[in-house]
C-alpha cells in the first residue's frame, strides 16, 4: 500500500527543489523533491498522505493556493 503521490511540478515553472522550499516558506506544507529519488524527478515532489483527514485537507488547500498564486504570477 502506497502512503505518497508524486506531483509534476514543470507547468508553474519551478523545479521540484525550487517548488519545495517556496511551498514550505509560503505555506508551512513539507514535500520532498522529486530529484531526492533520481534525475527523472526534477520536475516532481513526493508528497506524504500518512496523517490524518483533516491535515490532508488543510495540505491541500495550501498546495492549491500556493499554486494559484504562481498562475497569476506568470
Amino acid at each position: 500500500v502506497s502512503v505518497c503521490c508524486v506531483l509534476e511540478t514543470e507547468a508553474t515553472g519551478l523545479t521540484g527543489e525550487e517548488f519545495v522550499e517556496r511551498l514550505l516558506k509560503e505555506e508551512q506544507v513539507a514535500v520532498v523533491p522529486g530529484n531526492a529519488f533520481g534525475e527523472c524527478g526534477d520536475y516532481h515532489v513526493r508528497c506524504s498522505y500518512a496523517t490524518g483527514m483533516r491535515e490532508l485537507q488543510e495540505a491541500v488547500a495550501r498546495i492549491a493556493r500556493f499554486t494559484e498564486k504562481l498562475r497569476k504570477n506568470r
